[in-house]
This record gives C-alpha cells, sequence and structure tokens, in this order.
C-alpha cells in the first residue's frame, strides 16, 4: 500500500486534490482512498488530506500516519507543523515553492523536490496572486516526481473533478508536469551513486 497525506492551508484545495489523486489512481486500475482532516473549517486554517492507493481493496480506516509520500501545498507549514512526522526513510516530500528544495533544510534521509505551483496556478488564472489555488498544479508535479500515477490519468481525473475552470485546471496539472526537471528515482540514483 503507498500512502500519501497533503499538508495545506483552507482555500487551496487539498481536499479536493486528493479526491482527483484517488480518482486518476482509480482510473489506472488501482484501488484508492481519500479524506480530509481539519478542525476549525476556515480559510488560511492548516488541512490534512490523505490517499491511500493499493492493488486490493483498501480496508484501512485511520488517518495516514507513516505516509510514503508529503506533499505541502504551503511551505510556510514546514515551520509552522509537523510536516514530516512519521514520513517513511526514503519518503518524499513535494514542496509549492519558489526556492531551492536545498533552502528548506529537511532531514536527508528523504528526497525532496520543490515546485512554484503558486506562480503556475496564477499564469493559468487559478486563484489569485496573494491566493493562488494551487491544488491541480501540484498534482502534476506529483505525478510526475513520484511515479505513482501517471499525468493523462491526472489530466482526465482533473476535468471531471474540479468544480470550475475545467480546461485551466488540467493546463496547469500539464504544466507543472512539464517544469518540473527531476524524479525521485533520478534522486535516489543520485545518492545511491553518491556512495
Amino acid at each position: 500500500m503507498i500512502e500519501i497525506r497533503m499538508h495545506g492551508r483552507g482555500g487551496q484545495g487539498a481536499v479536493i486534490a486528493a479526491k482527483i489523486l484517488a480518482s486518476a489512481i482509480f482510473k489506472e486500475g488501482k484501488f484508492a482512498q481519500s479524506f480530509p482532516s481539519f478542525g476549525v473549517e476556515r480559510r488560511g486554517a492548516p488541512v490534512l488530506a490523505f490517499t491511500r492507493v493499493d492493488d486490493s481493496p483498501i480496508r484501512l480506516r485511520t488517518a495516514i500516519y507513516e505516509p510514503d509520500h508529503i506533499i505541502v501545498l504551503d511551505p510556510t507549514l514546514i515551520r509552522q507543523t509537523t510536516v514530516f512526522s512519521g514520513l517513511k526513510r526514503g519518503g518524499t516530500v513535494l514542496v509549492n515553492t519558489s526556492a531551492p528544495i536545498t533552502k528548506l533544510n529537511f532531514p536527508a534521509e528523504y528526497f525532496g523536490a520543490a515546485i512554484d505551483a503558486a506562480d503556475i496556478a496564477v499564469r493559468h488564472n487559478l486563484g489569485t496572486k496573494s491566493i493562488p489555488i494551487v491544488n491541480t498544479a501540484i498534482l502534476g508535479a506529483f505525478a510526475k516526481f513520484t511515479g505513482v500515477v501517471g499525468i493523462d490519468a491526472i489530466v482526465k481525473a482533473v476535468e471531471e473533478g474540479v468544480p470550475v475552470m475545467h480546461d485551466e485546471n488540467a493546463a496547469a496539472a500539464m504544466d507543472a508536469y512539464e517544469t518540473l526537471n527531476t524524479t525521485a528515482e533520478e534522486l535516489v540514483d543520485a545518492t545511491s551513486n553518491n556512495r
């Protein structure tokens, strides 16, 4: 089973992203489950969303405490919450930020990538410059970075799963997929070669 935890803020689309990711995985013939976890429902409050993937039916119904992959929609959460809590050794972290991943100073036992999903979202008129809606862009980058799901399934799920601006959201996912210039597999290989 593959477990994915998303960290975002209310209004960024983490809950919808988890649902779209599950839908994309289902389209590829696997089983998927997604659900949110949040307290006070207000814009800007921290939100967690979870997605599970497996080749067989998923019966587990708990929050994800030891994820294989983490997606961070708001980089300020790295300093304010326990984003890396439980992340498996060798797990991946994908962060929406314009800063290089090396500037985030997170533990070396994880493989990380940065994508400026906020800029991509704004270029595709998803939200505003001060409040970009980054969920579909981050999913395109996640497809590229992890290989857990293909970009074609993500685009199809985005087109079917977002409430508005289907074409713009699909284009943002594809743009992020094409923009990200590394994969977790390449990072693992590079680390292995440097030992």
